[in-house]
């Protein structure tokens, strides 16, 4: 059942170096949405042992793989649940950070949308909200092997594609988040880290 993803492999290890700095260090609930293998939630959670992580995904074969990793390393802190991210109504009711990487790239732009909607009905205020992935900067892309991605991404969907980061920040913004601060990562990616300032109306 365990699915395997080469860029999970690639990329985790960078990914755990920017949320040592993120995560709360008191014991507290990760939310990750679109977890797909389970590679990044359970490399996370053997690192944060005292931290609950709950991985997401709409897809009974991800999730399937999520639990056979888990199972696989004995880990007690994942559990996995059904979210579809664009519902108005999520089956978690708070966490204290939410987690999404490589998925609005590889979904339509309504999925984007839904992301900061949900995450502002789950979060408190002041918690974190965690992207990771490609990103357009004003509007162009970082490096030549993106623009072949989203030709790849856009074969495949016309809807997917590498977001600008100028649209993600303002979907945030209507959604009472700020960008606080953006990591520059290997092969082209960014984390952002988004903070919940306000309740949205």
């Amino acid at each position: 059942m365990k699915q395997r993803s080469p860029s999970a492999r690639r990329n985790r290890d960078a990914i755990l170096e920017v949320l040592k700095f993120i995560f709360p260090k008191a014991p507290a609930t990760i939310l990750e949405i679109a977890s797909g293998s389970g590679e990044h939630v359970v490399h996370f959670a053997s690192a944060f042992p005292q931290h609950h992580f709950i991985a997401t995904d709409p897809s009974m074969v991800a999730r399937a793989s999520v639990e056979a990793w888990v199972s696989e390393l004995a880990l007690s802190s994942v559990e996995t649940r059904d979210l579809d991210v664009t519902a108005e109504s999520w089956p978690v009711d708070r966490a204290d950070v939410v987690l999404c990487i490589n998925m609005i790239h590889i979904a339509p732009w309504p999925a984007t949308e839904g992301l900061f909607r949900g995450a502002q009905r789950t979060l408190p205020l002041e918690a974190p909200l965690v992207l990771y992935g490609p990103y357009r900067v004003g509007g162009r892309h970082t490096s030549e092997s993106n623009v072949k991605f989203e030709s790849w991404l856009k074969a495949k969907d016309p809807r997917f594609g590498v977001r600008n980061l100028d649209d993600v920040v303002d979907v945030a913004q209507r959604n009472g988040f700020e960008l606080e601060q953006r990591f520059t990562m290997p092969a082209n990616n960014f984390t952002l880290l988004f903070r919940k300032l306000r309740v949205s109306a």
